[in-house]
C-alpha cells in the first residue's frame, strides 16, 4: 500500500478500536481532509463505515473504516494482508488468513499463497494453505509431505500453534474468478500428501493398529504410520481430548493430556498405553518380577 498521502491519516486498529502495536495486524481506517461525506443514498452503509475520529483534535472529524487488514513494515510502509471479511474463528481464536498467507510468502519457495478454513466431517474448522511454489532450482522436488513439513516448521517459528494450517496443498496457480478474486469453490480438498508426514511404516501390534484407526477418523486422513505425529497431521488440543476419551473407551486406559504432548507419535503413544495397561493389571511386586524377567526390554524400561 505504501505510505499515507498528504492531508491523510492512517490508523491500524484492533477489534476494540484501539491502535495495534507496530508490526501487528490491524484493520485500516483512513482519516484526514480526504475523507468523503459518505455513500450516496446509503445512510445505513454511511453510518457503518464513516465513524467519528477519536484521534483527531478537530471537531466533527470522521474516519473511514476500510475493512482492509494491514500492518506496518520495518521501513514504515503499509502491507495489505487481506479483507477483514475473511476473518475466521477457530477453537475460540479469531484468525486473519491474510496474515498467515503473508508469512508463507516469506518462505523462499513460496511465490503465491492463500489460506482458507475448511469444515471437516465433524463440523470442526481447520486451516488449509494453498501455495504456488517458485520455479527455482530444487523447487520441483519440494512437493508433498516434504513441502508441508518445511512450511509447517517455517510458520511454527513465526505464529502461534492455532494459526498454523493443518494441511498445505501445492498448486500450479491459485484459481481465480472472472473478477480476479480467489475462487474458493475451485480449491481442491487436501489429500494425504498435504500433511507433514514422516517416512511411512505400518502400525505394529493391536494397540498401534487400534490407535491408527482412531487417529485416521479424528484427523480425517486415510493412512497413519507408526512414526506420524498427531499434531503434524492436524491435531490440536480439542482433538487430543477426544482421542484420549476414545482410548479410554477402547482400552480402559486413562492417560493424562501431557503424555500426548510429550509423546505425540503413534508408536510412542501406543507404548505409553501398553505401560499403563501393564501397571493396571499387576501390583508393584508382580510388576517388578515381570520387569526382571525381560518384559522391561519389551516396553523400553
Amino acid at each position: 500500500i505504501g505510505r499515507p498521502i498528504a492531508n491523510t491519516r492512517i490508523y491500524l486498529l484492533d477489534g476494540h478500536g484501539q491502535p495495534v502495536p507496530f508490526g501487528a495486524v490491524g484493520e485500516l481506517y483512513i482519516g484526514g481532509a480526504g475523507v468523503a461525506r459518505g455513500y450516496l443514498n446509503r445512510p445505513d452503509l454511511t453510518a457503518e463505515r464513516f465513524l467519528a475520529d477519536p484521534f483527531s483534535g478537530k471537531a466533527g472529524a470522521r474516519m473511514y473504516r476500510s475493512g482492509d487488514l494491514a500492518r506496518y513494515l520495518p521501513d514504515g510502509n503499509l502491507e495489505f494482508l487481506g479483507r477483514n471479511d475473511d476473518q475466521v474463528k477457530i477453537r475460540g481464536f479469531r484468525i486473519e488468513p491474510g496474515e498467515i498467507a503473508a508469512r508463507l510468502l516469506e518462505h523462499e519457495l513460496v511465490g503465491d499463497a492463500a489460506v482458507v478454513a475448511h469444515a471437516d466431517a465433524a463440523g470442526d474448522k481447520r486451516l488449509v494453505a494453498y501455495v504456488v511454489v517458485k520455479m527455482t532450482d530444487g523447487s520441483a522436488e519440494a512437493d508433498g509431505a516434504g513441502l508441508a513439513a518445511s512450511l509447517r516448521a517455517h510458520l511454527g517459528g513465526l505464529l502461534p500453534d492455532y494459526m498454523v494450517p493443518s494441511a498445505f496443498v501445492r498448486l500450479e496457480a491459485l484459481p481465480l474468478t472472472v473478477n480476479g478474486k480467489l475462487d474458493r469453490k475451485a480449491l481442491p480438498v487436501p489429500d494425504d500428501d498435504a500433511y507433514a508426514r514422516r517416512v511411512y511404516e505400518a502400525p505394529q501390534g493391536e494397540i498401534e493398529t487400534l490407535l491408527a484407526g482412531i487417529w485416521a477418523e479424528l484427523l480425517g486422513v486415510e493412512r497413519v504410520g507408526r512414526h506420524d505425529n498427531f499434531f503434524e497431521l492436524g491435531g490440536h488440543s480439542l482433538l487430543a481430548v477426544r482421542l484420549l476419551v476414545r482410548l479410554t473407551e477402547a482400552l480402559a486406559v486413562e492417560l493424562p493430556l501431557a503424555i500426548l504432548f510429550a509423546k505425540p507419535t503413534l508408536a510412542e503413544l501406543a507404548r505409553e498405553s501398553s505401560i499403563s495397561l501393564i501397571t493396571q493389571e499387576f501390583d508393584s511386586h508382580q510388576l517388578q518380577k515381570l520387569l526382571s524377567s525381560g518384559v522391561g526390554a519389551w516396553i523400553g524400561t
